[in-house]
């Protein structure tokens, strides 16, 4: 299904001091239009790989190549690259509208058609009625379509998700799950996406990559995951917890199919 290596990472290792080890040589690809969500818990390194590779933080040590180019030492601005931050990082003083179009009228080759670009893209997201809004007068979910809006209008080869959905309630991540997929599909943009939830990785994900302790312990499809994990942390930490999420909610969905017979 996804044939072309579009991201190649090579020996990426990151230290911020002699104790203090966030990736330790860590090599991976992402296949162009893929949906790869990176999984692991607090303190793993899936945030540091994360800035790495928009160009926030430098890497230690290591390579990174887009469409065979090395990009390692490129500002962000040239990796032709999107993030979506937990916090959304909206311009509180701006209207939906405004922060949309703010990032095209710093750009030479779109400031002409700015306005037009963004309105479209505002209705793309069903955010029309909301454009002349500030972020305060919105739902966070609102909140957050506004940001993959303001990130999807520069059309980037692939965009960055760092836990985006942390902060809303269940109704509307389960909401924002289906049009992150309908956006996918819609664009062909290859996504990476930054989570500890282990129900969101599998609901979204072409392939997971699953961390523990600066290491990727195993990255495959979730359905290969489930049926090979690669060790007992697998076991543990991706199958044990998905086993408890379904059991707790088994004896409800069993008396709603009492009840309804």
């Amino acid at each position: 299904m996804f044939d072309k290596d579009l991201l190649v990472v090579n020996n990426l290792t990151k230290r911020f001091d002699e104790r203090s080890l966030a990736l330790d040589n860590i090599s991976f690809t992402v296949k162009e239009g893929e949906f790869l969500s990176v999984l692991g818990p607090s303190g793993c390194g899936k945030t540091t790989i994360m800035r790495i590779l928009i160009g926030l933080t430098e890497p230690t040590s290591g390579k990174i190549y887009m469409d065979g180019v090395d990009i390692t030492d490129f500002d962000s601005s040239n990796r032709n690259m999107g993030i979506v931050f937990q916090n959304y990082a909206l311009f509180e003083n701006m209207t939906v509208l405004e922060n949309v179009e703010y990032a095209l009228k710093i750009r030479k080759d779109r400031r002409a058609s700015a306005r037009v670009d963004a309105l479209e893209m505002i209705k793309r997201m069903e955010l029309t009625e909301h454009a002349q809004k500030r972020p305060g007068e919105l739902s966070g979910g609102q909140q957050q379509r506004v940001a993959i809006a303001r990130t999807l209008v520069l059309n980037p080869k692939i965009i960055l998700f760092d836990e985006p959905m942390s902060a809303l309630d269940v109704a509307t991540r389960l909401q924002l799950r289906k049009e992150l997929k309908k956006i996918q599909k819609e664009y062909g943009t290859t996504m990476i996406y930054v989570t500890h939830d282990q129900e969101e990785a599998f609901s979204l994900s072409d392939r997971i990559m699953v961390m523990s302790e600066a290491h990727i312990v195993q990255m495959d499809t979730p359905h290969n995951i489930i049926l090979h994990p690669e060790n007992q942390y697998i076991k543990d930490f991706v199958i044990e917890n998905l086993k408890i999420k379904i059991d707790s909610l088994a004896v409800y969905i069993e008396d709603l199919n009492h009840e309804e017979e």
